[in-house]
């Protein structure tokens, strides 16, 4: 049995949608923290428990019978995402599972300026020394980042935030995909994959020069200091220690971090990644009203 966890998260899922376009439903297990949210997915003879990081004794029982176990990333960082990840594999391999699989980054690197590819980094070492077969999925940044950066842009036609460089922004849809072929071929892939990326790398100009296209109206970048753009964040609410966490992903992508590209999910998929511009298209406000 195959056991992806974080089933009711948008990645966790959408890979469980794929997977159930590739096997039977009674070979693919659904680990989530309230199982409530995934009676979907139990109505279509998906086998659907209780398992939550925090709580390492739920553990077992979500994973019995495992065959694979897909670790999907927490959503916490630091000390408490070591913790979690390091009890998750601890698990899966005292359920027997022959491979474990874990959502990294294609930035994972311990001298990361943005914390959450250090822990990626992190985990890879704790998978690296599990003495159980792993797969690394080294996944592109998310294209749903574009979105929740941008804000009202679209709206006010301005776009401000810190400079930045380029980035492989890839869908959620596509990784996905690539994971429920990675977990049906089980072995595909050992230790840390290829980057997953899409087939290119851009930068919040050309983000932005997107966004005006499709909107049919100009959309101004300007440039702010780091310091201003913690400063907004924080004058919206979030902790300050947060906000300089999310500073990272400016400061880590002008040193060029995210800017690979690599053909193997295109290979995977046997077809070209979605494009920021499609999924731009699809998914900026403008771009529903026009469907």
């Amino acid at each position: 049995m195959i056991i992806v966890t974080g089933a009711s998260g948008q990645l966790g899922r959408s890979i469980i949608e794929k997977l159930l376009d590739r096997m039977p439903a009674d070979r693919i297990g659904a680990s989530v923290r309230d199982p409530e949210k995934a009676l979907a997915f139990g109505d279509r003879g998906v086998r659907v428990r209780r398992g939550d990081y925090a709580d390492p004794a739920s553990l077992p029982h979500a994973f019995e019978g495992a065959a694979q176990v897909l670790i999907v990333s927490a959503s916490t960082t630091g000390g408490a995402a070591l913790g979690q990840h390091r009890a998750a594999i601890e698990m899966a391999k005292q359920a027997g599972a022959r491979r474990i699989l874990y959502t990294a980054h294609m930035g994972a690197n311990p001298a990361s300026l943005f914390e959450p590819m250090c822990d990626h980094a992190a985990t890879e070492e704790i998978l690296g020394s599990s003495g159980v077969p792993f797969t690394s999925l080294r996944n592109g940044f998310y294209a749903a980042t574009i979105l929740m950066t941008l804000g009202r842009a679209v709206e006010t036609g301005e776009f401000a935030a810190p400079e930045d460089g380029p980035v492989s922004w890839t869908s959620h849809a596509d990784l996905a995909t690539a994971a429920a072929i990675i977990l049906a071929d089980e072995g595909r892939f050992d230790g840390p994959t290829p980057p997953l990326t899409a087939s290119e790398a851009l930068d919040f100009d050309d983000i932005a020069a997107m966004a005006s296209e499709l909107a049919g109206r100009p959309i101004r970048r300007i440039t702010i200091s780091d310091e201003q753009h913690k400063q907004n964040m924080m004058s919206h609410g979030m902790p300050e220690d947060r906000a300089e966490m999310l500073l990272g992903v400016f400061r880590a992508s002008r040193r060029g971090e995210f800017a690979a590209i690599d053909p193997a999910l295109e290979k995977l998929l046997a077809r070209p990644p979605i494009s920021a511009r499609d999924f731009l298209a699809t998914h900026l406000p403008i771009g529903q009203k026009r469907e």
